[in-house]
């Protein structure tokens, strides 16, 4: 029976496999489409030819089922190649490998959408072919994205701020540099300017573009063309000088392509090219690509009657097809079919030669479309797996410098691991690490045979001189304003401009413009703005960098500090009567008043039993003690001490008195020798809740500031144009038509205090800022100008320049405060502590040895019961400080007598008994 069961099973399995076996048809139909005669059409031809004969000699590829390539010529024409695809669409096919153009792509991927047909493209790297918009859209190679991606982290690895770039006028070139421009933005550089040509592009419409871009600033040109256009350019390029020194030229993979495949190129062709940089999508090594590449050049002869190099696009249209063939035996492992239906919206349209009504849906297009995005494997381009996106994962590519007959690579870029000089499959198994820290590439050969990285810009118009604005001052023209005399500007700023220049390593063309009517000082917001808008080409002089103007414009590093400070009129202090009251707050008056009875009290307790000097009568003995204690403050006390805990006590306090007496004198001394100002203001507090006048300089940013920032209403300010009328409006005051105080930065007002003794500055700086020389946005002169203020700080220059129009004598205080702070109990508490705990110890001692002596003298004395009653009754307080009071030698006496008279008691006792 078990027999049977197992013979009918095995039977039913059989018949299961033959099914599913005879469900797969004999042959399998894919289309091609690509551009036959082209750089990378010739090299796929030959690669998809390969691969298609590799599959079906692979009986376990698809297991019964052979594959049959239909190819069509696109010739990437536009209407011409659109047209032939749809022809081409008529056909019953499964997938389609390619389109290779990517403005074709755009259009027949609309087609695949509607009859479910997955188009495999190894070649069409417009960013915007993605699979949100095109479902059957697949991206089997990298997308230019990346490729920009990395361009753009190039640029930014040489600090190049511009860039210009050529591009066809058509989907790709438009799509592609959009790309470009948002992967420069992200790192805070830019298009300067889109040159853009026509496809058909003539060598008169090149050499027409290439003037135009030779007169512009930027020499950091990329080229994204075809190879056809992009060798046409470099020699309009080399005729026009611009392929020498201080230009930067950056292909994208096309030129990689051009050079894979044609190498090696004739010398004028080499000699075009010589120092530009190029891209191409990198493969990683492995036996499975070094046995193809060495097949290749039999590949050629068998399906080729041209000479021709295998190119990366040649690897990805040969993974392509075997990515296909994988996706189609997973697709006949899972049930599917080849099966059409017709398309009732192409059935009712007339086509008239193009047979629309001929196309049809493919029903299982969707589910092959689903295993061609779930394979995986190792093809002879790598590894080859989708991410969520639909891109091929760990995009990289290699980064090649032309030289010579032939080119090297000098680094290589991936989205993992960023600009490197080793492979990006090192990095793949290590945590993900985009630090710019860690961007490096070899030494690179730049046009005109120089090692040494070019500045990637020069002046407008091939050197026209700037035109440089500068305000004409009318007060404080030490800092910048133009001579009467002569019609020169001349000042501090001037010289340091002038000396950062001198710094730059290039010429640097520039004519001084005198801003203002020469009756006030001009409008810095107008000025700066007159640099956004494009009048002038830079601005110099005493400009402060405030936040707004930021907005608009660029600044150097600072070359001065300059904030904002308060300078008022101030008042002299006068000495008076008491003033000798000044160096002590009151409460350490007491306290040290206090002290001083202290230690005459302690003395005398300490001395009292033992020195005839601290005994006598209650009024005598407190005279002593005041006469005492404050005749230790001049050390002329004639009362010596006799007892060891009182001479400690004394030396203690003869230090404190020491101190307190050095400190009283010196702070007396500055008091009545000093000069002490004073002022009603305070700082910006005291200022804002004022509501007295304001002045500040006219044409500073000074007044925007309190109106906006500090709130200070614009009735409360007034527009002072010169020192002179600084100083009037001060001496004035509020109550007269002045000011109360005057609000500007602090280089003015150092300027002006070292003539004007009467005035000071209050407060503290209350703004934080510089004065720097003004550009446009992202001028590259503002980052080489800061690079030579900061080498004119470090050697000293930048101080000289200052000394030269600042040095001279003057009475700018050295301080900025005008109270001196009297002495407090805060500043000899520990002092005090010492001396406290001294005295506590020796008072502690003392009563300690007097007590018992007090109690030894009591024991002795000690005859009958009544003298013992009274020990303990209610006058032994009174005993003991009697005891205290008695004379130290007196005590021993009666010592000595109570021992006698007991030793004598005792004997008598003895003798009776």
């Amino acid at each position: 029976m078990m027999l049977v069961l197992f013979l009918l099973f095995f039977t039913l399995f059989s018949v299961i496999e033959n099914a599913a076996v005879t469900s797969r048809p004999a042959v399998v139909n894919v289309g091609a489409m690509f551009t036959f005669d082209s750089t990378i059409g010739r090299v796929a031809k030959v690669a998809i030819h390969a691969a298609k004969d590799d599959i079906n000699a692979d009986q376990s590829v698809l297991r019964g089922s052979r594959i049959e390539i239909l190819m069509s010529d696109t010739n990437c024409s536009g209407f011409s190649g659109m047209v032939e695809a749809l022809q081409f669409m008529e056909t019953d096919i499964v997938a389609i490998v390619g389109p290779q153009c990517s403005t074709i792509a755009h259009v027949i991927s609309h087609v695949a959408n509607e009859l479910h047909v997955p188009l495999l493209s190894f070649a069409a790297t417009d960013p915007t072919l993605t699979s949100l918009e095109y479902p059957f859209f697949v991206r089997t190679t990298n997308s230019d994205m990346f490729q920009m991606e990395a361009i753009a982290k190039i640029v930014d690895y040489y600090q190049w701020n511009q860039v210009i770039a050529i591009y066809f006028d058509d989907d790709n070139g438009r799509n592609g540099i959009a790309a470009l421009g948002d992967a420069l933005v992200y790192r805070r550089r830019k298009i300067s300017y889109k040159a853009r040509l026509p496809s058909g592009a003539t060598r008169n419409d090149v050499l027409n573009l290439l003037v135009k871009v030779a007169l512009m600033e930027s020499r950091v040109i990329i080229l994204h063309v075809n190879p056809q256009v992009g060798i046409m350019i470099f020699s309009v390029a080399h005729y026009l000088g611009m392929m020498s020194d201080g230009y930067v030229w950056i292909a994208t993979d096309w030129l990689s392509s051009f050079l894979d495949s044609k190498a090696p190129l004739d010398s004028n062709t080499m000699n075009v090219m010589q120092g530009l940089l190029t891209l191409r999508q990198h493969t990683a090594d492995s036996k499975v690509k070094s046995a193809f590449v060495s097949r290749w050049n039999n590949l050629t002869r068998k399906y080729s009657n041209e000479d021709f190099r295998l190119n990366v696009y040649g690897l990805y249209a040969y993974d392509t097809v075997w990515m296909l063939a994988k996706a189609l035996d997973a697709f006949f492992d899972d049930g599917g079919t080849i099966s059409f239906s017709n398309d009732s919206k192409l059935h009712d349209a007339q086509g008239g030669i193009l047979h629309l009504e001929a196309m049809s849906i493919f029903v299982g297009g969707e589910l092959l479309l689903d295993d061609v995005h779930k394979t995986d494997f190792v093809g002879v381009t790598g590894e080859l797996r989708f991410n969520s996106d639909g891109d091929l994962i760990h995009p990289a590519y290699d980064i090649i410098n032309v030289v010579g007959n032939g080119f090297r690579t000098i680094g290589y870029w991936s989205n993992y691991s960023g600009l490197s000089v080793e492979t990006p499959e090192t990095f793949y198994l290590k945590p993900l690490n985009l630090s710019p820290a860690n961007d490096h590439l070899y030494s690179v050969i730049w046009p005109g045979e120089t090692t040494t990285k070019p500045r990637g810009w020069v002046f407008p118009n091939n050197g026209k001189e700037l035109r440089i604005g500068v305000p004409n001052r009318v007060s404080f023209r030490e800092f910048i304003s133009k001579s009467p005399s002569t019609g020169t500007v001349k000042g501090y700023c001037v010289d340091v401009f002038t000396a950062a220049v001198s710094l730059l390593p290039y010429a640097l063309p520039y004519k001084l413009i005198p801003f203002g009517n020469a009756q006030a000082n001009p409008s810095y917001a107008e000025l700066v703005n007159k640099i956004a808008i494009g009048d002038f080409d830079a601005a110099i002089g005493d400009i402060a960098i405030v936040t707004n103007r930021t907005k608009l414009v660029d600044y150097t590093q600072p070359y001065i500090e300059s904030g904002l400070v308060i300078l008022a009129p101030v008042m002299k202090h006068k000495s008076n009567a008491w003033a000798f009251l000044q160096p002590f707050s009151l409460e350490m008056w007491c306290i040290t008043g206090v002290l001083f009875l202290v230690i005459g009290a302690v003395v005398w307790i300490l001395e009292h039993r033992i020195n005839d000097e601290f005994r006598g009568p209650p009024r005598q003995q407190i005279a002593t003690v005041v006469w005492f204690s404050f005749s230790t403050l001049f050390f002329a006390h004639r009362e010596g001490t006799a007892s060891t805990l009182g001479r400690v006590v004394l030396i203690i306090w003869m230090f404190v008195v020491l101190i307190i007496q050095s400190s009283y004198t010196a702070s007396l001394t500055s008091i009545l020798t000093v000069q002490q100002l004073s002022s009603p203001i305070k700082g910006i507090d005291s200022l804002i809740a004022s509501d007295e006048p304001i002045g500040f300089q006219v044409g500073s940013f000074a007044e925007n500031y309190m109106v906006e920032e500090l709130n200070i209403p614009r009735s409360r300010l007034k527009p002072l144009g010169s020192p002179e009328e600084y100083a009037s409006a001060l001496e004035l005051g509020p109550k007269n038509g002045g000011v109360a105080a005057v609000v500007d930065e602090r280089a003015y007002v150092d300027l002006f205090l070292a003539t004007n003794c009467k005035f000071s500055i209050v407060g503290s700086e209350f703004t934080k800022s510089g004065w720097g020389f003004v550009f446009p946005r992202d001028s590259p002169l503002s980052v080489d100008l800061s690079t030579a203020i900061l080498t004119l700080s470090e050697n000293g220059e930048l101080q000289r320049i200052h000394e030269k129009w600042f040095t001279r004598a003057g009475c700018i205080s050295d301080t900025d405060e005008i109270e001196s702070e009297r002495l407090h109990l805060t500043s000899f508490w520990g002092l005090f502590l010492i001396f406290g705990i001294a005295c506590t110890l020796a008072l502690f001692i003392y009563f300690i040895i007097t007590l018992r002596q007090y109690f030894q003298l009591g024991s002795l004395e000690e005859t009958d019961t009544s003298d013992h009653q009274m020990l303990r009754s209610g006058r032994s307080l009174q005993k003991f400080l009697s005891f205290a009071d008695d004379k130290e030698e007196d005590v021993k006496n009666r010592s000595r007598r109570g021992q006698k008279q007991k030793e004598t008691s005792n004997a008598t006792v003895d003798f009776e008994s």
